[in-house]
């Protein structure tokens, strides 16, 4: 019995190559774009109403100059008058915001005594007020 053996070329078909590395490309884009950083959900408060979220009866300016000046409320004034008022307010009106408005020439030391009152007497409503340019 002879068998007879068949010498035909087997070849790997390559029309479907491109489909697959189109395939591939598109996988490794997709988990390249994925976030990997951890978060916390959070459920954060809204204001009632447009009077409640932007009040400037409820603001305390604090203005810094860059030789190092504090005014409040316009009048020149010095730290320790500073944390007295910040500490009567967080007594007396917890949710009044304290503006920190610098000169920009103002060096960050000056700006930093202001916040380490505000650490100090745990006051945490605040906000840097800059020009938008």
């Amino acid at each position: 019995m002879n068998i007879k053996r068949s010498k035909k070329m087997t070849s790997v078909p390559m029309n479907a190559m491109s489909d697959v590395a189109f395939l591939l490309l598109i996988f490794i884009m997709l988990v390249s774009l994925i976030n990997y950083r951890k978060e916390i959900k959070l459920d954060y408060p809204e204001a009632r109403d447009a009077v409640q979220r932007v009040s400037e009866k409820k603001n305390l300016e604090i203005w810094i100059n860059k030789e190092g000046g504090v005014f409040l409320d316009g009048k020149n004034t010095d730290l320790p008058m500073i944390e007295d008022v910040i500490g009567d307010l967080y007594r007396t009106a917890p949710s009044t915001r304290i503006h920190i408005i610098a000169d920009r020439d103002t060096p960050f030391k000056n700006v930093n005594q202001i916040i380490s009152i505000m650490q100090i007497l745990e006051y945490r409503t605040a906000s840097f007020v800059v020009k938008d340019e």
